[in-house]
């Protein structure tokens, strides 16, 4: 059972967990413009990423492992990121990189984090380095979170979960996706693998690339809403909660499922 926890969507894929006095952050993207994305909207409190006690990278795509965001935090914030992808992070000047791949377990305060399968290009650029992409579940011994990071679906997420909560990409930052994306029909179809008591969409209403905001269209808005509906069809016995980027909620759980 989760007490006095709470989950604060920062925006994109960066979330800010705190499960027994424990602060997760994932994928940190803090800034208001990067290469060619923009922010919306355009400012991140600094208490979004204040005290981390551990910061969980997915992959090495620019909008999740994102260096300048990375230099924001104290140097000695351990990091974690997808075996091969040290050498990056260690030149944002940080002093504690580890490296996993799938099946392992490492611990941060009252914290326990595995690292999972994603299904998601592997590279940084089309021609640069490349390594393993991840899924992170944090567990203090009596719940469970998932953290999906950037993936599509596979038919391994039945063997996750089930879960007490489940963070899934519904979207992106573009007016079209990609493969090896979870759009809002594809994550609905998650949450029936997964078996969370609590659904949070992520991914999505953020950025945008510079001058095209209007032409988004309402895929800055729509796609949790979408998911939203299509998992309460699905999975009615599953919660949904969509936060708008800053918006926060306390976990709290009872313990019957």
């Amino acid at each position: 059972m989760m007490t006095n926890d709470s989950l604060t969507y920062v925006g994109h894929s960066t979330v800010l967990l705190e499960i027994s006095g424990t602060r997760v952050l994932t994928d940190p993207m803090l800034r208001s413009r990067a290469g060619f994305l923009r922010r919306h909207p355009a400012g991140v409190s600094p208490a979004s990423y204040a005290d981390i006690d551990l910061v969980l990278i997915s992959h090495l795509h620019r909008d999740h492992l994102d260096l300048a965001s990375l230099r924001l935090l104290p140097p000695q914030t351990p990091v974690v990121v997808p075996r091969g992808a040290g050498a990056i992070v260690s030149g944002a000047g940080r002093e504690r990189v580890i490296e996993v791949g799938v099946g392992e377990t490492f611990a941060a305060g009252a914290v326990e984090a595995t690292a999972v399968p994603a299904e998601h290009d592997d590279r940084r650029d089309p021609w640069g380095a490349a390594a393993e992409p991840l899924g992170f579940v944090l567990s203090d011994g009596t719940s469970s979170a998932y953290f999906a990071g950037d993936t599509d679906l596979f038919e391994g997420m039945a063997e996750i979960g089930p879960l007490d909560l489940a963070l899934l990409p519904v979207w992106g930052w573009g007016h079209r996706l990609g493969a090896g994306h979870l759009d809002p029909e594809r994550a609905a179809r998650a949450v029936a693998l997964l078996r969370p008591r609590l659904a949070v969409p992520i991914h999505w209403g953020t950025y945008h690339p510079v001058g095209l905001g209007r032409m988004m269209g309402d895929r800055l808005t729509a796609p949790p809403l979408e998911f939203a509906r299509l998992a309460a069809r699905a999975s009615p016995e599953v919660r949904v909660e969509v936060l708008p980027p800053g918006a926060g909620i306390a976990l709290e759980w009872t313990d019957e499922r």
